[in-house]
């Protein structure tokens, strides 16, 4: 899945003139998408776009495996659609370190996906992170550390919280 970093540069110049000052208080930025097909990608993105999603969660061997440094509060990330074009900035505003159970029913909400329970977070998480460890050789546990991450849209405009 590849991503279009040229067209994510200038999406990120165009960020940089509407807020300056976002942008001067944390400079990096990543740019990722949602998921692992093309197909979860978008549907997830239309989930951020919808304002129905304004979290997600990662696991920390992901990370790891990728050599991608944790975020950060503050930091930004350009979301890319499921064909790699750059569809939103987002600004983390809150993160948390837990093991699976530790979820909260408040964060599976803010997840915005399935019926939005702390009960369907678990049954398809547990899923996406069982094909997601074994995509890297490792077996996935309950145990493992994960991050939880809440964020604000904050570009384009006409999308923005």
């Amino acid at each position: 899945m590849s991503i279009d970093t040229a067209a994510a540069e200038q999406f990120w110049k165009q960020y940089e003139t509407v807020h300056p000052d976002a942008v001067r208080a944390a400079p990096d930025y990543t740019v990722e998408r949602f998921g692992d097909s093309p197909r979860l990608a978008d549907e997830l993105l239309a989930l951020v776009m919808a304002g129905t999603k304004r979290a997600t969660s990662s696991l920390l061997r992901e990370f790891i495996a990728e050599g991608t440094p944790l975020p950060r509060i503050g930091g930004h990330w350009i979301v890319c659609d499921g064909a790699g074009a750059p569809r939103v900035v987002l600004r983390t505003t809150e993160l948390r370190l837990g093991t699976f159970d530790s979820v909260e029913e408040s964060f599976a909400h803010a997840e915005g996906e399935d019926d939005r329970t702390r009960e369907s977070w678990m049954r398809e998480h547990r899923r996406y992170w069982q094909r997601r460890c074994a995509a890297l050789g490792a077996e996935w546990t309950e145990n493992d550390e994960i991050l939880f991450e809440r964020f604000t849209v904050v570009f384009p405009p006409d999308l923005a919280d």
